[in-house]
């Protein structure tokens, strides 16, 4: 909620990357938001998130779309950091406030789309075969449909943007190099990036890799909820702690610095002398 109020109230910060920021972070939102509500079924009613019911239909699709647009939203600021970056290229293509906005509104529409499928009946709720048992009533063949292709998005796109970046930035320092001149802009961009994407894996890695594994698992072994419990269902609820973790991530990795968004709010929160003397004006 800080991001997307400093995103909104900040003028400066208008731009279509931060667009894309504020876009995360109302996914990062409807992710806390439906993994709470997950949290209170499972406090008043346990055996709903175990054995499955028709009542865990809606907070799972919330879940799962929440998801999906969190996954859509990082592949598209990868993107966009890359045309950003590129743009000098001979074919090279700006990123305006208009595609940002499209790009969050169609990523959202599908995220919705693929999400709510078990509410339009891709679901277990009367069928034995094929359904889940770490997250009934939902089918082990729609959660195959909307991992595999996600995790595949997530990792493989930011690993080809992330590292063309970096190649282009140091072409550039070695052509800068080769000219005479300074080049501690180009090393100083070249040092962020690498950082960031690092940062950028091994969150993803820690967070969507154990969720990818419990689908897996899910799918290679037909077993009954009796034979799982506790111990796999544990490790259900640990990958929604870190997937959780992740929306508190995401902020700092992609929006802003904690000194810098300080700094923000201060700025919000006490005006400038020359806007008080206008306001009193």
């Amino acid at each position: 909620c800080t991001v997307i109020f400093t995103r909104l109230a900040t003028r400066d910060l208008h731009k279509p990357i931060s667009i894309l920021f504020c876009n995360l972070a109302v996914s990062d939102l409807f992710t806390s938001f439906s993994g709470f509500w997950i949290s209170m079924l499972f406090i008043t009613n346990p055996d709903i998130t175990i054995f499955g019911s028709q009542d865990m239909l809606a907070p799972y699709a919330l879940y799962t779309t929440s998801i999906l647009s969190t996954i859509y939203n990082l592949v598209s600021i990868g993107i966009e950091r890359y045309l950003a970056v590129a743009e000098s290229m001979r074919t090279r293509f700006r990123v305006a406030r208009s595609h940002s906005i499209a790009v969050a509104f169609i990523s959202w529409v599908l995220a919705f789309f693929l999400g709510c499928l078990p509410l339009m009946g891709w679901n277990c709720l009367h069928a034995d075969r094929n359904i889940s048992v770490l997250y009934s009533p939902f089918c082990v063949n729609y959660l195959i449909f909307i991992a595999v292709p996600s995790v595949v998005l997530a990792f493989v796109v930011p690993l080809f943007t992330y590292l063309r970046i970096i190649i282009i930035l140091r072409k550039r320092k070695l052509r800068m190099q080769a000219c005479g001149q300074a080049t501690g802009t180009y090393k100083s961009a070249e040092t962020q990036v690498a950082r960031t994407s690092i940062s950028i894996w091994l969150l993803a890695l820690v967070s969507y890799a154990p969720f990818f594994a419990g689908v897996i698992f899910d799918a290679a072994n037909q077993l009954c909820h009796a034979d799982l419990y506790p111990g796999v269902y544990i490790f259900r609820n640990c990958t929604a702690m870190l997937i959780t973790i992740t929306c508190l991530g995401n902020p700092v990795l992609y929006t802003l610095k904690l000194r810098t968004l300080g700094a923000k709010l201060k700025a919000l929160r006490c005006p400038s002398a020359s806007r008080a003397r206008a306001c009193a004006v």
